[in-house]
């Protein structure tokens, strides 16, 4: 579990959903809208997204809990996730909407807390800045608000 401290009030939301990989985190979220590419989509020693027409372009994800409706493009994902791994640059967890190998496999790799198949639409409820609670053990996902 990250070092985040969680605030002493209830959550603002709760969502569930399947666990793909299990692990407990906290952290700050980081949303997007857009199916992110692996290969060619994500500079691995940097944690960011390099697609040029991509919502993220030239944002790290690095220690965030990236909310993602998935992944497209080639198998490459799961190895360029997993040199994000070895490089200390991979999101603490992952929150995708849909379930393809590219993501399973990127999950598995990167050895983080993963969810997908969720109750509710994470991507109209999480934003950016929003910390979390994931718990893919339990299958649940726990947020409060960023001051906005």
């Amino acid at each position: 579990m990250s070092v985040t401290a969680l605030p002493t009030r209830a959550p603002d939301y709760v969502i569930h959903g399947r666990g793909v990989v299990p692990g407990i985190t906290v952290g700050e979220a980081l949303v997007t809208r857009d199916t992110i590419s692996g290969w060619g989509g994500v500079n691995p020693m940097a944690g960011k997204v390099i697609e040029s027409r991509h919502e993220l372009n030239g944002v790290s994800f690095a220690d965030k809990i990236l909310v993602f409706p998935g992944a497209k493009g080639s198998s490459g994902w799961s190895s360029i996730f997993h040199m994000t791994r070895l490089a200390g640059t991979a999101p603490l967890a992952l929150l995708f909407n849909v379930t393809t190998t590219k993501a399973a496999l990127g999950a598995v790799v990167l050895r983080v807390p993963a969810l997908t198949d969720f109750d509710r639409d994470p991507l109209a409820l999480i934003a950016t800045g929003d910390l979390l609670r994931v718990n893919a053990d339990e299958g649940k996902v726990e947020g409060w608000r960023a001051p906005r």
